[in-house]
């Protein structure tokens, strides 16, 4: 069994500034020093990690990416889980990733 490291968070969703831009939430920054220190020899290219996201009541694979402009990780909210959960851009939301 693979054992996975848990963080919980609330952050602010945005969007990314290109028309029908993705939505994310950044980390914060304490988490994403720890990740980046503890897990950086799993990154794939452009600092991707694989994780498992949870909000509300939707959870799903996804994977954080590492932003080196802002020194925090990325997480990509998918079009169905912001619907489902009614999440717009702004919106406080609390989130637990595994890694």
């Amino acid at each position: 069994m693979i054992r996975r490291i848990k963080y919980k968070f609330t952050a602010k969703v945005w969007q990314h500034s290109t028309p029908a831009g993705w939505h994310f939430v950044s980390l914060p920054l304490k988490i994403s020093a720890e990740i980046r220190e503890n897990l950086k020899w799993q990154e794939e290219g452009w600092g991707r990690l694989k994780a498992t996201a949870k909000t509300g009541s939707s959870e799903w694979e996804t994977a954080i990416w590492f932003d080196t402009k802002h020194k925090t990780y990325l997480l990509p909210l998918k079009a169905e889980v912001r619907k489902k959960e009614k999440i717009e851009s702004d919106k406080e939301i609390k989130t637990t990733i595994w890694i």
